[in-house]
């Protein structure tokens, strides 16, 4: 008898394989790089404004802010995977919709164990203080706060104890250290100041980035629950879900509207500002816990994450094109 061909919902069974190569690929993956754009774009759109608005660009700068910048979002992402298989919330994730719900499943699938994991999240930690403190020679101490309130949300939305995930701060944690913080701290590396017109097009990237956390969280609702990790979504469920993201739309619309409204950002961003927004609102369709609607889930899931690169993209045009140096 055929069987039917089961779904991909966990990493290859080749990562397995045996040398440094296969290591060094396995540490790699288990970062789930392809998320990285999440924190790469707020670098970019920092740095943007800094050299558009102020004439001001270094090279060195930029280099050291986005590594670091990785690094740390890097660490994040492992000690998430710790973090969750310390409490359970992973392993007995059936609902989940990999590769972007449930964690990376390196440690379910037996591909790296918790004590590997946990030693390359702070791995990852070191390298990027290492590089803070580069950029704190460059630039002063005041890289000091940034780099650490930057680490630090995303190692104590995971750590057991603190787990802001399970507190109902988690969301507003990953805004901020997704959106305002590598924003106003890209611009305060190459400027030495922060002015009102990045404090403007930062709230846009803080509410997609919060918006891709909110529908992600839609999918392992009950894995969460069982854990007693309550995030907003279980505290809310998926209709209290459904009006976060509605609301966090509305506040990236109103906020791109009110950067045109004071120049920061030229009028012909407004036509992509209500297209996200109206993406936005369909993808609000797909929010459901109903197993039938996973393919209507899913597709909801993909839009969030171009809403947030695209609306990134064109933020950074808007802002180049606009004002050239």
């Amino acid at each position: 008898m055929l069987e039917a061909p089961q779904q991909v919902d966990r990493p290859s069974p080749a990562l397995a394989g045996p040398g440094v190569a296969a290591a060094a690929r396995r540490a790699f993956l288990a970062t789930r790089p392809p998320f990285f754009i999440a924190s790469v774009m707020p670098v970019l759109i920092g740095t943007a404004w800094a050299r558009a608005a102020f004439h001001r660009f270094d090279g060195l700068l930029f280099g050291l802010a986005l590594a670091a910048t990785v690094l740390a979002h890097a660490a994040t992402n492992v000690y998430n995977d710790v973090g969750d298989d310390l409490i359970d919330a992973d392993a007995g994730n059936t609902d989940r919709i990999y590769p972007y719900t449930g964690g990376s499943r390196f440690i379910q699938t037996g591909l790296l164990s918790r004590a590997e994991m946990t030693r390359l999240a702070l791995g990852l930690a070191a390298g990027a203080l290492l590089v803070g403190a580069l950029l704190a020679l460059l630039r002063g101490p005041g890289v000091i706060l940034l780099g650490v309130a930057g680490l630090g949300l995303g190692l104590l939305y995971s750590l057991p104890g603190a787990q802001l995930s399970a507190r109902g701060v988690g969301e507003a944690a990953v805004a901020v250290g997704f959106g305002a913080l590598p924003v106003l701290g890209a611009e305060w590396l190459q400027t030495g100041f922060i002015d009102s017109g990045a404090a403007i097009i930062c709230v846009p990237v803080s509410a997609w980035a919060a918006a891709i956390l909110i529908i992600n969280e839609v999918p392992d609702i009950e894995a969460d629950r069982r854990a007693r990790k309550r995030t907003l979504v279980v505290r809310w469920g998926a209709s209290g879900a459904r009006w976060i993201y509605g609301c966090l739309t509305t506040i990236a619309l109103a906020a791109a509207l009110a950067a045109i409204a004071r120049q920061a950002l030229p009028l012909w961003y407004a036509v992509p500002a209500v297209a996200l927004a109206i993406l936005g609102f369909w993808a609000i369709r797909g929010i459901s816990t109903q197993r039938s609607a996973r393919p209507r889930m899913k597709q909801s899931i993909k839009l969030t994450l171009f809403i947030h690169a695209f609306g990134c993209i064109a933020m950074i045009v808007a802002i180049l094109v606009e004002r050239p140096v």
